[in-house]
């Protein structure tokens, strides 16, 4: 990221950066960006790949690729992994941890700070620093646990199924 500025959210907000980094601003780049600001989601690398097809067949899968790595490697997004399948993708604007249902698959957005109390165990017993952002805690959901679970302190969960 420049200096200590968050990371753009907007096409041109992130095509800006690359521009200051020295990178070129192409129209296969300006797609791949524009198809992950537009997913809704967390897409996979060939779910975005199949995004910019839909737009342009000519975009090589390699270029989807190593845009990705490049957005990471500047700040902008963050891959996670959601269980078992590919990594996914999402802005680094959105701050926050996963809980993926092992039954039904369902995953839950849940505010970083649910894992602090894990992070500070972590570093003052063992010297290690937690990424919690990284991964997903496997579990069961509310429905699929067949109780009611506890809510978030101060802050709703959002979820996606």
């Amino acid at each position: 990221m420049v200096a200590d500025l968050a990371p753009p959210e907007t096409v041109e907000g992130i095509l800006a950066l690359f521009r200051h980094r020295g990178g070129r601003v192409t129209a296969s780049r300006r797609l791949v960006v524009r198809c992950l600001l537009e997913s809704g989601t967390h897409p996979t690398a060939d779910e975005l790949v199949s995004a910019v097809h839909r737009e342009d067949p000519t975009v090589h899968r390699s270029t989807v690729y190593r845009n990705l790595e490049e957005l990471e490697r500047l700040g902008v997004v963050e891959h996670v992994h959601l269980g078992h399948g590919a990594a996914t993708y999402h802005l680094a604007t959105e701050r926050h941890g996963h809980l993926v249902c092992d039954r039904c698959g369902r995953q839950i957005e849940v505010p970083e700070t649910v894992f602090g109390e894990l992070a500070r165990i972590a570093r003052d017993r063992y010297g290690f620093e937690v990424r919690p952002r990284h991964f997903a805690v496997p579990g069961l959901c509310r429905t699929c646990a067949g109780q009611e679970a506890p809510t978030a302190e101060g802050a709703p969960a959002t979820t996606r199924a």
